[in-house]
């Protein structure tokens, strides 16, 4: 009887111990799986963000760079590909430039004709390029031809006095009025701020002769920056140290004082008959001393 009853009691004991042992273990297995899910994803996280990456580029392999498109061409012309895609400049066809808006956009040639616009000025000079009359062919002023009287050679001796005070005016008005600092840079003001502050200058209006010459010659120094100043801002198309008849343009209009002297001053400026009026040339019309030539005062 004994014998049964430990027996039993073993049964009873491995019963009770069986699940006690099989809890732990799966646990255990339950603590891992987590573990071992972690380690899943983290392996080659490499892969994950190549793959991301890799899906957000779009990449359009048929659009190629127009070569025209930072290729610089001359007025009147524009720029085309050949059969191999090279760019290369042509003359522009004078219809495919845009309509003029206004008379005030009208230009006037050398030929005494009056042109639609610049565009249509230099798209038609470009067409004779090669023969005597494309050589002869320039723009002579901004706005439709007009009748302009002879310059007598006792005013052409005048233009250049009457120029360089208009010069230093021009100069001194917009030092007055540029509030915005968008008339002239900080380098131009500091020069003329000189001029307007110096006591000595001669005040705008109708001076004779003389009185011109005389403040030229006592106040000299003057007026060698404007002279300057005024060649930069015609050197624009291209910006070289050259002026052409073309860059000249804008100085005959009503606004300049003897403007019918314009051209006839500009070409006996042109010394050496090269068709371009250097610094030293410009300068020298006006009469800036050559050791004061500096084209450092071109700012």
């Amino acid at each position: 009887m004994r014998v049964w009853v430990v027996f039993l009691l073993c049964l009873a004991g491995h019963a009770f111990a069986a699940p006690t042992e099989e809890e732990p273990i799966v646990e255990e297995l339950v603590a891992e799986e987590p573990v071992a899910e972690e380690v899943d994803v983290g392996t080659n996280p490499v892969q994950v963000e190549v793959g991301e990456f890799d899906e957000g580029i779009e990449v359009d392999e048929d659009v190629a760079e127009n070569p025209c498109l930072n290729y610089q061409c001359k007025k009147g012309k524009v720029c085309e590909v050949d059969e191999s895609n090279t760019p290369m400049c042509v003359c522009q066809d004078p219809s495919t430039c845009p309509p003029a808006e206004g008379e005030f956009e009208h230009v006037c040639g050398t030929d005494n004709k009056t042109y639609d616009s610049s565009c249509h000025f230099f798209a038609t000079k470009c067409t004779l390029e090669g023969t005597k009359k494309g050589h002869k062919l320039h723009l002579d002023y901004i706005g439709p031809c007009k009748l302009i009287e002879p310059c007598l050679d006792s005013e052409l001796n005048e233009f250049p006095l009457r120029m360089r005070d208009w010069l230093k005016n021009v100069l001194v008005t917009l030092y007055e009025r540029d509030e915005d600092n968008n008339l002239l840079t900080e380098k131009q003001k500091l020069r003329v701020k000189k001029i307007f502050e110096n006591e000595k200058r001669l005040q705008a209006g109708d001076h004779s002769l003389d009185l011109l010459a005389r403040d030229f010659a006592k106040n000299y120094n003057m007026y060698i920056f404007p002279v300057h100043w005024q060649f930069g801002q015609l050197d624009q198309h291209p910006v070289d140290g050259y002026l052409t008849h073309s860059e000249l343009a804008p100085l005959r209009a009503p606004l300049i004082p003897m403007e019918h002297c314009t051209t006839r001053f500009f070409d006996e400026c042109d010394a050496d008959d090269d068709k371009y009026i250097a610094l030293e040339e410009w300068a020298s019309c006006f009469g800036i001393k050559e050791q004061d030539v500096d084209k450092d005062l071109i700012i």
